[in-house]
């Protein structure tokens, strides 16, 4: 039993991960310094798409889950959980390189927002923004 809650902590934990990678720099909005932590993990994150690497967190959630008496399965965390709900016929290289570009892409616009309101703030506080 512990096996499985621990399996089921992993997944949620993962799929946290997944969440932040993606959408982190939403928070970098509201706590700029959040990028130090969120560019780098954005970046692992891409690269784990871009050169079809398996992320560590779903060998371990695969392992405790047998420990625990149930199935493991194949394949990586996004196959498994995200693009099974999206694309039913399983991950292809094309998807990941598409995912991996919407990441890049959706944290590029966002941070875009995030740089431009810093530099109205540094031109607003030195007296030369209205």
């Amino acid at each position: 039993m512990w096996y499985r809650a621990a399996a089921d902590a992993v997944l949620v934990l993962h799929f946290g991960f997944v969440l932040f990678v993606a959408l982190g720099a939403l928070l970098v909005l509201r706590w700029p310094r959040l990028a130090w932590v969120h560019v780098p993990v954005a970046l692992y994150g891409a690269a784990i798409e871009f050169v079809g690497w398996v992320c560590p967190l779903t060998p371990l959630e695969v392992w405790l889950r047998r420990q625990g008496g149930e199935a493991g399965y194949a394949g990586g965390f996004v196959d498994r959980y995200i693009t099974a709900a999206l694309y039913p016929e399983g991950l292809t290289r094309d998807a990941q390189l598409v995912l991996g570009i919407g990441v890049l892409a959706v944290n590029a616009a966002i941070y875009a927002v995030v740089w431009r309101r810093r530099r109205r703030a540094h031109e607003t506080a030195a007296g030369g923004g209205p």
